[in-house]
């Protein structure tokens, strides 16, 4: 039995009669083919009865699993005689990646890609390529330009060709190089006939995907001949032969899979390779004519031919590290996170993060299929693992606990409020309202409605809102009129913030710290969304609040350091010693408690000196001097507070200025938080006072004075702390003046009470002129803040003061004179010890603070040698509350009340519990 068939021009097939052996039948396929894997496939067998044949094995068993494009025509005619096909093997011996624009944007980048490739050491492989970089946008432009009848369209395609005739002779040479230039001359004189077409028409009509998807092809087949020459059989594939799709009405498209599937397997049977280089970004329609599969199409080509494959993995490699927990060029501090799952990657990349487009992630989800994303350019990354579960790193490149997963925003949104009483109870409305924006075009981001369907708010890219606008108000003419609907109301300026988590829809909690997060940042949410899945929670803000949110919400879930922008003002001795203590702490919190605190500015009252980034504090004195600018109270806030990537802003008052006091109100107004030992504001005139603790309730915004009373000492939070848990105060008495309890300390035996004062001022406990202390103003200040604090709406002039001024001295022209008159009284002071002392009693400088009677007094008194007050040494401070709980034996807070390390230790206390009350760790 013998026969010859021919098969194609180049290649022959007969039967070596004399090598049959029962039921064997060998081939042998003769002469030369165009395609490089043709010169080793001399000889092939096929066993089994015939004609039911079925692939054998060569000679040294292995299988031959592919034949070269004119082989497979033969095998396609012998299938015809009722031989089977090749059929494409599926499962996890395929792998797929996609390289996009970037990737293959170069020379030296294709070869890179190529290596990739090769070194992948999967059993079968493919490659989904993107246009050079820029490639797609200059197609599209060169289309504009046709359309437009700009005749530069010839030059703009010139540079493409350009482009790929220059990489070409950098990649290829041989008979690989003029097959390519062969194709790519072709084409592009194709493409010139049909933009000349166009130019003339005026209009693309069908055409202009068939045009703009030409960089994938070249792309495609350039890198297909780069593999083959590092020794890998590959074939590259034109994805309109297989990916096939339906247009939608959204200028999306939605893939055929059944088609599509079918078009592989013809595909493969005449193309059997184990490494494949697929076009991405393009497809045909059922009916063959060209088309793309629109922005992102690569990455979803990738996905479709995953899922055609049953691939085990789809790598997308980029130009990042991973997917980050939010932008990085928004938060400098996000974090790669290692794995994220199918939702989640939908919804972040939704919400217009960096990650996929929705619609790739859609093929291989069916199939449980997980999606890579690694960076071309750092191949030591691991990526980001988007698959079926969202499984924790457990190094340390991924910090991340929080059920917050990540966080996302859209800008340049605008809210839609329609509202009116007639809309409740009514069937129809939110229809007849949706109905409208779509007869627009409009695209919908996120809706929030209330219960009582009073109003319906929703989201719109701000340049369609003005359409939207419009058409609802032509659409409820009628009912506006008539005053069922009240407005249809544009809230322009807007972004969108959405944090999103899979673990949200099982954690409580996670809503209440997303919004206390942006209301300690001080930013109002316009309006709130969440679906039933909680995936996300969506909220709406003021565009200019964007990024201080993002950056707020993001420090809340422990995804970034807690980072306060300060200003300090008055580095004067207190100011300066609170600055060294920074210095020295600075690397501590932020290692250990994640409290990143960056001195944005410095200003005295004559200059001062600003950072973008944050002060030297090593040097600030020297930057002050190098750097330092006329002292400006407005410039300094607007620059500290004005860092939209800092969420929360402190400023520091370190002086006694009643005029830097005065502008505590604005501050806290404009969200900026305020710590200060300087006394002026709480005992300034209580309806001020009175206003700005209202305003510090109302909001979250943070004012602490810890140290204006007792410096260091825990004085005030002590107070508060017995009044929150429900305790009553009775009366708070107590020495309140380190430079008074150092004086009287020492004003023993038969020592003169100017000697005292003498020695206290030549060691600096006493103000520089001593009558600010001995006037008994300080201590007064003082029980007026105890006063307020407790309850008793008191003024300054409401307390008695006993001053241990002489009322002659209270004149005298400089601190020097009114020392060298001090002698002249010392014999009335000395009478005052004499008696207490007499009386087995000392002489101490108490401010008192009697709530019972509603009464404060500072004045001078005798205490018994055993009674506490008289146990005191050197300048410490003692306070006693006598409260319901505490009658009989009072609370006693002891310590250091005065000294600029001290006090400055109390400022610094209260800087480290605003950042705690702002989300880091206490």
């Amino acid at each position: 039995m013998a026969f010859s068939t021919p098969f194609s021009p180049t290649c022959g097939l007969f039967r070596n009669a004399s090598s049959m052996n029962g039921n064997e039948t060998e081939l042998f396929f003769l002469g030369a083919s165009r395609r490089r894997n043709c010169s080793h496939l001399t000889k092939s067998s096929f066993s089994g009865p015939f004609p039911q044949m079925s692939f054998g094995y060569n000679r040294i068993g292995e299988r031959r699993d592919y034949l070269n494009s004119h082989v497979c025509a033969s095998v396609s005619v012998l299938a015809d005689k009722s031989t089977e096909k090749a059929q494409v093997p599926k499962g996890e011996m395929w792998s797929v990646h996609k390289f996009g624009g970037t990737c293959v944007g170069t020379s030296e980048r294709i070869q890179n890609v190529a290596k990739i490739i090769v070194a992948d050491d999967s059993e079968r492989k493919l490659i989904v390529v993107s246009a050079m970089s820029k490639v797609t946008d200059m197609m599209y432009n060169v289309l504009d330009k046709a359309q437009s009848r700009d005749d530069s369209y010839v030059v703009a395609l010139d540079a493409v060709l350009e482009k790929y005739r220059n990489t070409a002779h950098e990649l290829l040479n041989g008979d690989d190089l003029a097959s390519f230039l062969s194709k790519l001359h072709d084409d592009i004189d194709k493409l010139k006939a049909l933009l000349y077409a166009i130019y003339i028409a005026g209009h693309a009509t069908d055409f202009s995907d068939n045009i703009v998807g030409h960089g994938e092809l070249w792309s495609a087949q350039m890198l297909s001949y780069v593999v083959r020459k590092l020794g890998q059989d590959c074939s590259w594939m034109d994805t309109r032969e297989v990916i096939i799709v339906n247009p939608t009405s959204s200028n999306q498209v939605d893939p055929d899979y059944e088609l599509s599937g079918k078009r592989l397997e013809e595909w493969f049977s005449r193309n059997p390779s184990k490494t494949i280089v697929a076009t991405g970004f393009i497809a045909s329609t059922p009916e063959n004519i060209p088309t793309t599969l629109k922005r992102d199409g690569s990455d979803f080509s990738a996905a479709i031919m995953g899922a055609l494959l049953r691939a085990r993995q789809v790598t997308i490699w980029t130009d990042v590290d991973g997917v980050y927990s939010a932008d990085p060029r928004k938060v400098s501090e996000a974090v790669i996170l290692s794995a994220l799952s199918y939702q989640e990657a939908w919804e972040m990349s939704y919400f217009g993060a960096n990650v996929l487009h929705p619609r790739t992630i859609i093929p291989v989800m069916r199939y449980n299929i997980p999606i890579i994303i690694r960076n071309i350019f750092n191949l030591h990354a691991p990526g980001t693992m988007i698959g079926g579960t969202s499984r924790e790193d457990n190094g340390d490149a991924q910090r991340l606990d929080s059920v917050v997963k990540g966080f996302a925003t859209i800008d340049n949104v605008a809210l839609v409020n329609v509202e009116g009483t007639g809309m409740a109870g009514v069937p129809g409305t939110a229809s007849a309202i949706f109905g409208t924006v779509k007869d627009v075009g409009a695209n919908v981001i996120m809706i929030s409605q209330a219960s009582s369907e009073h109003s319906v708010c929703f989201a719109v890219p701000e340049k369609e809102v003005n359409a939207v606008k419009e058409a609802l108000v032509s659409r409820f003419q009628q009912a506006l009129g008539a005053g069922r609907l009240s407005k249809v109301e544009v809230i322009p300026n807007c972004c969108i913030l959405a944090a999103v988590g899979q673990k949200m829809e099982s954690t409580p909690g996670v809503s209440a710290s997303l919004f206390n997060a942006l209301a300690k940042a001080n930013i109002n949410i316009r309006a709130i969304a969440q679906g039933c899945s909680e995936y996300n929670i969506t909220v709406v803000l003021k565009r200019e609040d964007c990024i201080r949110a993002l950056r707020a919400v993001h420090s809340r879930f422990y995804l970034s350091k807690t980072t306060i922008a300060m200003g300090i003002v008055g580095p004067g001795l207190i100011g300066a010693t609170l600055l060294e203590q920074l210095r020295d702490q600075a690397a501590i919190l932020k290692e250990e408690f994640n409290i990143d605190l960056r001195v944005m500015g410095i200003t005295g009252s004559r200059t001062m000196v600003l950072s973008d980034l944050g002060l030297d504090l090593s040097r600030w004195r020297e930057l002050q001097k190098e750097n330092g600018e006329v002292a400006d109270m407005e410039k300094f806030v607007q620059h500290v507070h004005g860092n939209q990537f800092i969420p929360n802003t402190v400023l520091v008052d370190c002086t006694a200025d009643s005029n830097v006091a005065s502008h505590y109100y604005e501050w806290l107004r404009k969200g900026i938080h305020v710590i200060t030992p300087n006394k002026k504001a709480n005992s300034g005139p209580l309806d001020q006072y009175l206003k700005l603790r209202a305003l510090q309730r109302q909001s979250y915004t943070h004012y602490f004075y810890e140290a204006t009373v007792g410096a260091g000492l825990p004085i005030v939070s002590t107070l508060r702390g017995l009044l929150e848990t429900g305790d009553r105060i009775l009366r708070i008495e107590g020495i309140f003046s380190g430079t008074l309890s150092y004086i009287f300390n020492t004003f023993k035996g038969e020592r003169a009470f100017s000697e005292v004062v003498a020695e206290a001022k030549e060691a600096g406990f006493t103000e520089p002129d001593p009558r600010d202390d001995l006037s008994g103003t300080d201590v007064a200040r003082k029980v007026i803040i105890l006063a307020r604090e407790s309850g008793l709406k008191l003024e300054l002039s409401d307390i008695p003061v006993e001053s241990l001024v002489p009322e002659p001295l209270k004149a005298s022209s400089s601190p020097e004179e009114f020392m060298q008159q001090l002698p002249k009284f010392d014999q009335d002071m000395a009478k005052k010890r004499s008696d207490a002392e007499s009386a087995g009693k000392v002489l101490r400088y108490v401010g008192v603070v009697d709530v019972v009677k509603d009464e404060g007094t500072v004045e001078l008194r005798s205490y018994k040698k055993d009674h506490p007050f008289a146990q005191l040494t050197g300048s410490d401070n003692i306070i006693a509350f006598t409260t319901t709980r505490y009658k009989d034996h009072p609370l006693i807070v002891l310590g250091p009340g005065a000294g600029a390390q001290v006090t400055a230790g109390g400022i610094f206390s209260d800087i480290l519990r605003l950042a705690s009350y702002l989300g880091a760790p206490s």
